[in-house]
């Protein structure tokens, strides 16, 4: 009967508008949540087939489906936490809860989110008020990140950071500008440079000029390393050019017989391959022509240009998170070393995830498998630090929305009204 499909269609009005209502209310009520992402309620009208041609029509109502649009994207909002992390243009954070740390993490489901402000907790792990874990890939001892595997968590590590943590920086390159003198020597003249071994101790390689009181601008460097007991490391004869347009500059380097095999001299690139005791190190001494090396000019012996990398033991200051993802310690010796990565999740369909508390989501049958991704490449975007993502409600337009929920529902009860009257007028024909 007509009539009564007509109150069956009011019916499912108020609880299509009530759905909706629901979603405006939680949608204002967290305007002013971090990360928050609306949802939204859409109608779809219930027919259902009549004969044709019989003058009637059979209501059949509205129902309603409600999305959670985590594609959409809040503001970007600066804070003054270094490891506060936001996405910004697409990709979520890899997380996992705090309870979850003592099993096997690539057996953990993957939760994600697309801010947090993260703090250490009393371990040095890296979670956020709620419970959620960040992690990432760890990096090798010399700032480098393995390669892992892009479609599992395997890999993935709970990021650690010890505000007592300790690291040196062994030196690997040294920089030697040393002005030889053009007369006048009749000794050896000796010289030091300061270099950090791989245990973050303090050595020495301890050079020695000697001149060649035969051959005029011709004179032989001999290397020690105080690590190696003293033990020569690279000795080579060295002739300065004494023409008009190079006059002082090194024309050849020539290793001598007690030179190791291993110490050689690349004129290309002006460097020495010297081994010390904790392993390698490079030496720029200076191309043959090249004024930044090793020269002879005037009657003077002194360094114009000596510098190294490396760095002594230094303690944990600092860390940072770039837009790649990387984070990156700073010691107080003024080191620096990357110690983590942070990939970029992305899904198929951001929209198809499944909801949980505190901003997270997790994989479904309608997102799509994930990826992990490099920040900034594929379809992600990139990683903010100091920045946190605000909520994605427009409040104006949850208002809008509101006021015609309001008035929809309203017409709807006036619908069961009026059929109520007419099934009361139906009834009052008996009598």
């Amino acid at each position: 009967m007509s009539i009564s499909s007509s109150l069956n269609a009011g019916v499912a009005g108020l609880a299509a508008n009530a759905t909706r209502l629901a979603t405006i209310s939680d949608n204002i009520a967290n305007s002013g949540t971090y990360g928050y992402k609306r949802a939204s309620t859409d109608f779809e009208s219930f027919v259902i087939s009549n004969s044709a041609n019989t003058g009637t029509y059979t209501a059949g109502g509205v129902r309603a489906s409600t999305t959670r649009m985590i594609d959409e994207q809040g503001p970007l909002i600066s804070t003054s936490n270094a490891t506060d992390i936001a996405v910004a243009d697409g990709g979520f954070l890899p997380v996992t809860t705090e309870v979850s740390l003592d099993g096997n993490m690539g057996d953990q489901p993957l939760m994600m989110t697309t801010t947090g402000s993260f703090h250490t907790d009393a371990d040095g792990i890296l979670k956020t008020s709620s419970g959620l874990v960040l992690l990432g890939w760890p990096a090798e001892a010399d700032g480098s990140i393995a390669t892992y595997a892009r479609d599992t968590m395997t890999g993935l590590e709970p990021v650690v950071i010890n505000s007592n943590q300790t690291a040196g920086d062994p030196t690997t390159k040294i920089n030697l500008g040393v002005n030889l003198p053009a007369e006048g020597a009749t000794t050896a003249l000796p010289a030091s440079v300061e270099y950090f071994g791989n245990l973050g101790t303090s050595e020495a390689l301890d050079i020695t000029f000697t001149p060649d009181l035969v051959t005029p601008n011709s004179w032989t460097m001999t290397i020690t390393d105080s690590a190696s007991g003293g033990a020569i490391i690279g000795e080579y004869d060295l002739v300065f050019d004494d023409t008009r347009g190079a006059g002082g500059t090194l024309s050849t380097v020539t290793p001598t017989v007690n030179n190791p095999v291993s110490a050689t001299y690349d004129s290309g690139a002006g460097t020495l391959a010297l081994t010390v005791a904790g392993g390698p190190i490079e030496m720029t001494i200076g191309k043959p022509g090249d004024t930044n090396g090793l020269t002879q000019l005037s009657d003077g012996f002194a360094p114009t240009s000596i510098t190294k990398d490396g760095s002594p033991v230094g303690n944990l200051t600092s860390v940072e998170i770039d837009d790649g993802g990387y984070i990156t310690a700073t010691y107080d010796t003024g080191f620096t070393r990357v110690i983590y990565q942070i990939p970029l999740v992305d899904v198929p369909n951001p929209n198809g995830l499944t909801s949980l508390g505190n901003q997270t989501y997790q994989v479904s049958p309608d997102s799509g498998s994930f990826f992990l991704w490099d920040a900034g490449d594929g379809p992600t975007g990139t990683i903010e630090g100091f920045a946190r993502e605000g909520s994605a409600t427009d409040v104006a337009a949850e208002l809008t929305d509101l006021i015609q929920t309001q008035r929809a529902y309203s017409s709807n009860a006036k619908v069961i009204q009026t059929v109520d009257e007419m099934l009361q007028e139906t009834t009052n024909i008996k009598r």
